[in-house]
């Protein structure tokens, strides 16, 4: 089974979700038979490298409200992230954009098609930026993150500025709009079913188990009318006859 993911590393409900989808996937019966594909998104392109004020402050700018409103809003959200057991700090978060470590994410996939290294990366980049208040745009920190995940030094350096891994970015975006996605999480089952946003882990769960036995269907013993007792006869296993 294949699932798709759109996110943002400068999203807090991504990393909600995230975690909860990857809780839902470890313990899921057939978690070896997915295929899991983080695509990149940007919430907001127009963020900047860096600001010196904070998240509560750059969001009221951008958005017309109050710093208090945006404090409460990005409350209600770090109680949602603790109860998953993440750890959100407004206060100190890096006002960055995240375009280059979109940039960075993809050259992970393609030092490690798996997909292990870039899953790893991803998770180091949402605690950096939502939990430690590093920048997901300065250099050193995304080189940093990008070995301790497993990549190679020169390679997650060069990937930054790369315009090719850049290209990959852009397409995964044009792709999100041909979709219809205009937020993210956004998870895509097999080609066909969409979750949005930040599900609860129990929505996961039915999830995986229902399109995983979509395509996978048991055979059913026939029962012919009349013949209820006879639906299965004599047969060989590889315990004998």
């Amino acid at each position: 089974m294949k699932i798709d993911i759109w996110s943002d590393i400068a999203c807090p409900w991504c990393y909600i979700g995230l975690t909860r989808f990857e809780r839902a996937l470890t313990e899921f019966p057939h978690h070896d038979g997915v295929q899991v594909t983080v695509h990149s998104f940007q919430l907001d392109p127009s963020l900047p490298d860096s600001y010196e004020g904070t998240e509560a402050e750059y969001l009221a700018s951008r958005k017309g409200i109050s710093v208090t409103q945006a404090e409460s809003m990005f409350g209600q959200v770090a109680q949602a992230a603790a109860t998953e057991g993440l750890s959100l700090r407004f206060d100190t978060l890096a006002v960055a954009n995240s375009r280059r470590a979109h940039r960075l994410l993809h050259a992970a996939l393609k030092a490690d098609p798996s997909g292990a290294t870039q899953r790893r990366l991803k998770d180091a980049l949402f605690r950096a930026h939502f939990t430690s208040g590093e920048s997901i745009s300065d250099s050193e920190v995304l080189v940093r993150l990008a070995t301790t995940a497993g990549m190679n030094a020169e390679d997650a350096a060069a990937a930054l500025e790369d315009p090719a891994r850049d290209a990959e970015v852009a397409a995964d975006i044009a792709r999100a709009v041909e979709l219809g996605i205009s937020g993210v999480p956004f998870f895509v089952l097999d080609g066909r079913y969409g979750i949005s946003g930040a599900q609860p882990r129990e929505v996961f769960d039915r999830a995986l188990t229902t399109v995983w036995d979509e395509l996978h269907p048991r055979i059913e013993p026939l029962k012919v009318p009349g013949l209820e007792g006879f639906s299965t006869g004599p047969a060989c296993g590889p315990d004998g006859c």
